[in-house]
């Protein structure tokens, strides 16, 4: 179906230092890409792009109602699946050892600490969007939990942006960018426009999760975030249209798996070409869905495997332990303690023979605050993104 197109606008440009190339310090105007509103426009999907979108539709049905329903912990950890790999296509890649360090509260690195605050940040909008309409405060309250790990970042945390902003080329100005958004006055009202839309259900589900997308990354309101924000915005138009209730699809492994590639559908969106950005997150939500539901026989497994690693008695901590593994993949010892409800000297025991037995790997061994993890299910999180980009890569054959 036809969609508008971005229209373009020259605006003036006063370089505020003499940094960067000479393009850079020659650079009198810019080009900017203002987006249409769309509040109002009427979409539906045809052709192609409707048998990609009703497959897709099928697909996260499925992975919702065979293990959100039977498996709970696969919430969380397609959650953190999904969180990770938004992060990665921004560069942000701690390894999921150093992860599972902040997630537990230990010392942990930046990265570790952005990936868990992308953790938050999706939570907060899919929770929100699970109980109400999604508004510029779940936003807003997202972007915050987001940004809230930096010194720098957090300052413009939570807040439109009040400055001009652009996408690729130099670090000092837009020259040579890739996109230049809307200028700041113009994001407001834009933004009002889309949370209209984001809001409406009369549009196709998944095609409405991607052009809002699309229409998100395109204004880019934020200085800094806008892609994690706007991946978790799909998440959240999911949860709110019913599509989803406990699961996250981890579409962010698809786009990874090519970030050029989607990219490239991001700018076919922007002149005019809908339909091909809907039918790429379709198929992507195919991708993601089928490779989860994968993930999550491995997952249902794994108990089984611990079991016969460790041979624990029968109501031992240790017995205990294995059994909410798959819920708590990543512990501390108060977590472990609590979960025991034994003497320190029993689950320091119990922990230490999980140890041994490979079921656990202490992944921070301070006297101060040890962690502990369980491999299989965090090597999992690999596996998954692996598995997605597999999928997605064969496509393009």
């Amino acid at each position: 179906m036809d969609w508008p197109t971005h229209r373009s606008e020259d605006r003036p440009w006063a370089s505020r230092s003499r940094q960067g190339s000479r393009a850079d310090r020659t650079l009198n105007s810019i080009t900017v890409s203002i987006p249409p509103r769309i509040a109002g426009i009427e979409y539906n999907t045809i052709g192609a792009v409707d048998r990609a979108h009703e497959a897709a539709v099928i697909a996260v049905a499925r992975l919702e109602a065979s293990f959100g329903e039977h498996m709970a912990p696969l919430a969380d950890f397609l959650l953190r699946s999904e969180s990770v790999a938004s992060s990665k296509i921004e560069h942000i890649d701690a390894g999921w050892r150093a992860f599972g360090k902040a997630v537990a509260g230990g010392k942990a690195s930046d990265e570790a600490k952005s990936q868990l605050a992308a953790v938050r940040a999706l939570i907060a909008m899919v929770d929100a969007a699970g109980s109400g309409p999604i508004t510029l405060e779940t936003l807003l309250t997202a972007h915050q939990l987001l940004m809230a790990t930096d010194y720098y970042t957090a300052r413009d945390s939570g807040q439109l942006r009040t400055v001009q902003n652009w996408i690729g080329g130099s670090d000092f100005t837009p020259a040579g960018a890739g996109h230049v958004p809307p200028p700041p006055e113009m994001v407001p009202e834009l933004m009002r426009d889309l949370v209209e839309f984001v809001n409406r259900s009369d549009l196709p589900i998944i095609a409405q999760a991607a052009l809002a997308h699309a229409q998100f990354e395109s204004i880019h309101p934020f200085t800094d975030g806008n892609g994690r924000i706007g991946r978790a915005l799909i998440s959240a138009i999911l949860r709110r249209r019913g599509l989803t209730a406990r699961v996250t699809v981890p579409l962010a492994s698809a786009m990874l798996a090519d970030t050029s590639r989607y990219f490239a559908h991001l700018d076919a969106y922007r002149e005019g070409r809908a339909g091909q950005f809907v039918e790429y997150v379709a198929r992507a939500a195919i991708d993601s869905s089928e490779a989860a539901q994968e993930s999550a026989r491995a997952l249902a497994e794994l108990p089984a495997r611990w079991r016969a690693l460790a041979r624990p008695r029968a109501n031992s901590a240790d017995e205990v332990l294995i059994g909410t593994l798959l819920d708590k993949p990543i512990l501390n010892f108060d977590g472990a303690q609590k979960i025991t409800g034994t003497a320190e000297s029993s689950t320091y025991k119990a922990m230490a023979r999980l140890t041994e037995a490979g079921v656990l790997e202490v992944l921070s061994a301070s006297n101060r605050n040890r962690i502990w993890a369980a491999p299989d299910v965090l090597a999992e999180l690999d596996a998954l993104s692996a598995s997605i980009g597999k999928r997605t890569t064969e496509h393009l054959r």
